[in-house]
C-alpha cells in the first residue's frame, strides 16, 4: 500500500535495526524491487542509530505529543518536518551545544579550531 501512495522512492535509503521483519526475504526484495537501499545497525549495536533515534524521538515529542494535528496531505506533512529540522538545526538551543543551536554551535567549534 505504501509504494502506490510513494510511487518515486528509488535510490531512497531504509535504514533499520535487524529486526526479524527487516530481515524477512519477501521484505528485502520487496525494497529491491523498488530501488530502496537497505542499511541496517550492526547486531547488538544499539549506539549505530542513537543520534537519529533521539532526533526522531525529540522531534516526535515536540511536533506531534499533544498537538494531534491531521495533514491534509503528505506535502502538508513533509512541510512541517522541513519547517521542524530548520528549527531545529538553526533556533532550537541546548545545553550539550553551550546554549547554541546546533549550527552556531558547528560554527564557533571551527572557528576557534
Amino acid at each position: 500500500r505504501a509504494f502506490k501512495c510513494f510511487p518515486n522512492v528509488e535510490g531512497l535509503v531504509f535504514h533499520s535495526d535487524q529486526g526479524w521483519q527487516y530481515q524477512h526475504s519477501y521484505y528485502q526484495q520487496r525494497l529491491k524491487e523498488h530501488g530502496i537501499i537497505q542499511s541496517m545497525s550492526r547486531k547488538g549495536n544499539c549506539y549505530d542509530n542513537c543520534i537519529m533515534e533521539t532526533f526522531f524521538g525529540r522531534m516526535k515529542n515536540e511536533m506531534y505529543y499533544g498537538y494531534e494535528k491531521e495533514y491534509r496531505s503528505f506535502e502538508e506533512f513533509a512541510k512541517s518536518v522541513e519547517e521542524y529540522i530548520d528549527y531545529y538545526n538553526n533556533k532550537r538551543i541546548q545545553a550539550k551545544t553551550k546554549w547554541m543551536p546546533p549550527v552556531k554551535y558547528r560554527e564557533a567549534s571551527m572557528c576557534s579550531a
